[in-house]
This record gives structure tokens, C-alpha cells and sequence, in this order.
């Protein structure tokens, strides 16, 4: 790392194509449909060719399944770490009492130990799911990070659209009323905070960074769907974030998923998700001009490095943990 530099941080949302078949309402998914034995080596691949290293957050399901034995592991053998994603992957984990997502955290680290041989020391919730009972549990449980918040009034626009194009019956979709989050999410800080949790204690969390100020989302998923109608236009908005980050002193958390690495052609199940029109030979394209870009104004590490640096500063804000 260059000192001269500010951080960002990478992370990938390990979801696998029965998690969206199952958020999405789609018959078929409790077969538990995978692409990870195609993504994880091409994603590796395409990860050493950048010189990057980043945080996998893993799904419990996935890492109980014999069938991922072998691939699994590969993430940490080529160096990257990994971090907790809920065992069964369920948008919905805000609704659960606290024995419940004790399970699904402990379950999902003792498989993600078993195959990787590192236990998570972060958490991400599907669909950024949190809840209080969720910050209290990861405290509990010794976590160093939450990073499931995403600052954004666009939340319910995104959700509103998901609906549309799902085959979720109206007790499924009210079961999902809080995919993507609240309007009230775009109040919360782009920058790091602290959690300040009714028993005293605090938890760290690091946000999926959206723009300063308008709180407008440009994780990958983001630019590969403004590629769709013009690349100027997509390193047009990725530069205006970042320079916003600049502005503000903010180190972005940036965020990626399968999907935007993997294309229709793939994976054909997943034909309606926004951004499946895209090839995966332009996806990639999309990818190696954003790193490019990032990596012109901040050091690129994953999560474990960021949060390190991170608590070695003075002047982080804590807000008090309610909805």
C-alpha cells in the first residue's frame, strides 16, 4: 500500500443463484442451483490479474454443502478473506428474534471455518437487512464490523421495481416489505460510525459507501447498468463519487456481486435481473475501468485492513442503534 493514498475497501456479496431465485420467488430454488464452481475460479482469475485482494462474504448454505468443498477453499489458498453473509440468506433477517440470528451467524461460521480455515470477523445482511437485535447478536458474538448498512433514499424505489418484475404473491412480498431498506436509511452516515448499543457497548460499522451528500448508490451493480447506455457516462458518475469522497474525507466501501462479473449467457435463470442484458465480456470491461479509476486516487485492500486503519482514528461518530 501507498501511504499517499486514502483507503477503499473491497468486498464481494458471495450470493449464488438459488439466493436470488429464492428472494425473487422463483419455483426451483430449494434444489439449491449453483454457479460458484464457474464463478469462484473466473472470479479469482480475474482478481489476480488486478492485483486485488478483497472480503468474501460467504453464505452459510453454500459452505455446508459438500458439493463446494473444493471450491470454497480457494478463496482464502489465492489470499483473499472472508466475512459472514446469514446461513440462509434470507432479506428478511431484521424480522428474526435474537436466538435465531445466533444460529444463523454461528452455523454459518463454523462451516465457513471448516472449509476456509478462518472464522468471519464481519457481517453483511442480505438485501441490508440490519436490525438492533442483529448489532446486539454481532456484538455479542465478538464481531469487529457490521457492514450491512447502506445509506440511500432509494431503497424502496429499488424495492418497488423488484416487486414488479417477481412472481411474489402479496404474504411473500410483505414478508420482504424492508428489501433494500427504508427511505430513512438515506439519514444514516456515508463515513464509518459506531453503533451505540443500549447495554454500552459499541459496534463499528462500515457502510456500502454511496455518493456524499446525495447518497446515490455506484457500487458495481450500479455502473454495470449505466454502461448499458453509455460507458462515458458510467465513468462520469463513478468520478463524480469518488470525487465527492475526496471532498468529504470519505474512504469508500465498495461493493460487488456475482452478477456483475457473470452475464445472461451464463447464467439464463437469472435473465431478469437488472443488468443481465450486459455480456460478461463488458462487465469485465466495466470492471477493470472502475478499479482503474479507483485505484488512481485510493489504495485498494479489503475489509480487515480498512478496519484496522479505521480504529486508529480519533472523531468517529456513534449514533444510537434503533430503527
Amino acid at each position: 500500500m501507498s501511504s499517499a493514498k486514502p483507503l477503499a475497501s473491497l468486498s464481494l456479496d458471495l450470493d449464488n443463484q438459488w439466493s436470488y431465485m429464492k428472494t425473487h420467488g422463483d419455483p426451483g430454488w430449494e434444489a439449491l442451483p449453483s454457479y460458484l464452481d464457474v464463478f469462484i475460479p473466473y472470479a479469482l482469475d480475474v482478481l489476480d490479474e488486478l492485483h486485488l485482494k478483497l472480503t468474501v462474504f460467504i453464505v452459510g448454505q453454500d459452505a455446508a454443502l459438500d458439493r463446494h468443498r473444493d471450491v470454497l477453499p480457494l478463496l482464502t489458498a489465492r489470499g483473499h478473506e472472508v466475512g459472514n453473509h446469514s446461513f440462509h440468506h434470507e432479506p428478511w433477517l431484521h424480522a428474526f428474534p435474537k436466538d435465531q440470528i445466533r444460529r444463523e451467524l454461528l452455523d454459518t461460521e463454523k462451516h465457513i471455518l471448516r472449509l476456509t480455515g478462518q472464522t468471519p470477523t464481519g457481517f453483511r445482511a442480505p438485501g441490508f437487512s440490519w436490525s438492533p437485535a442483529l448489532i446486539e447478536v454481532l456484538s455479542e458474538c465478538g464481531y469487529a464490523y457490521d457492514a450491512s448498512s447502506l445509506p440511500t433514499f432509494l431503497g424502496p424505489l429499488a424495492r418497488a421495481y423488484y416487486f414488479r418484475r417477481s412472481r411474489l404473491d402479496s404474504d411473500a412480498k410483505s414478508q420482504r416489505s424492508l428489501l433494500f431498506g427504508r427511505f430513512s436509511d438515506g439519514l444514516k452516515p456515508v463515513k464509518p460510525f459506531y453503533w451505540q448499543l443500549p447495554s454500552g457497548h459499541t459496534l463499528l460499522e462500515l457502510p456500502v459507501t454511496t455518493m456524499p451528500i446525495v447518497k446515490m448508490p455506484f457500487h458495481l451493480s450500479y455502473l454495470v447498468y449505466l454502461s448499458r447506455f453509455s460507458l462515458p457516462l458510467m465513468k462520469s458518475y463513478l468520478g463524480i463519487a469518488l470525487a465527492l469522497c475526496r471532498a468529504t474525507g470519505t474512504q469508500p466501501s465498495f461493493l460487488l456481486h456475482p452478477l456483475d462479473l457473470l452475464g445472461a449467457e451464463q447464467v439464463p435463470q437469472l435473465s431478469y435481473f437488472p443488468g443481465m442484458d450486459v455480456s460478461a465480456q463488458q462487465k469485465l470491461r466495466v470492471f477493470r475501468i472502475a478499479i482503474r479509476i479507483m485505484a488512481a486516487h485510493f489504495d485498494l485492500v479489503p475489509m480487515s485492513a480498512h478496519i484496522q486503519a479505521l480504529l486508529k482514528r480519533d472523531g468517529i461518530r456513534s449514533i444510537p442503534c434503533r430503527r
